[in-house]
């Protein structure tokens, strides 16, 4: 799948994200414009470095509409959701408040992903196997220099491929 993230303009409030499936169907989210790196383009950080098969990329690759996978990670309580969507979206909570942040603490990014699923009624994923900074806040630090130094009125291309368990 192909991520389009269109930067609008200067006086916009909000930038697009655009997500080409593989059939070129397409489906779009508004993402509110942020001082770092929008929220849902840390889902391809995250959807890429870790074998998250029901995130919110893989569920808008497979069919989903991206309002309606969005509106499932973030309903508390709901208890149809699927865990790894919502382990997806808590990674991104952590990651993001890191990124916001400016650097990164490990303890306070595993306190907050995990409190992120519990909240939600899930279990946390395990990041245990993972180096978490240079698997995922590095490679976040690296996609928010990419996206900062985009023109306004201009776009960012992603190819977005689920990573596979090992």
């Amino acid at each position: 799948m192909i991520l389009i993230a269109e930067k609008r303009s200067r006086h916009d409030q909000f930038d697009v994200l655009r997500l080409v499936r593989n059939n070129g169907s397409a489906t779009e989210i508004r993402m509110p414009r942020q001082s770092s790196l929008p929220r849902d383009l840390l889902h391809y950080v995250v959807e890429s470095a870790l074998p998250l098969h029901h995130g919110f990329l893989s569920r808008v690759a497979h069919g989903a509409e991206a309002d309606a996978a969005q509106d499932a990670a973030h309903t508390a309580g709901n208890q149809r959701a699927e865990e790894q969507l919502v382990q997806a979206e808590s990674i991104v909570d952590g990651l993001h408040a890191q990124l916001q942040a400016g650097a990164f603490d490990l303890p306070s990014f595993l306190s907050l992903t995990a409190a992120a699923c519990e909240a939600r009624g899930k279990r946390p994923f395990d990041l245990s196997p993972i180096d978490v900074q240079n698997s995922l806040f590095e490679q976040a630090q690296a996609l928010n220099q990419q996206w900062q130094a985009i023109p306004y009125c201009s776009a960012l291309s992603l190819d977005f491929r689920p990573r596979l368990a090992a």
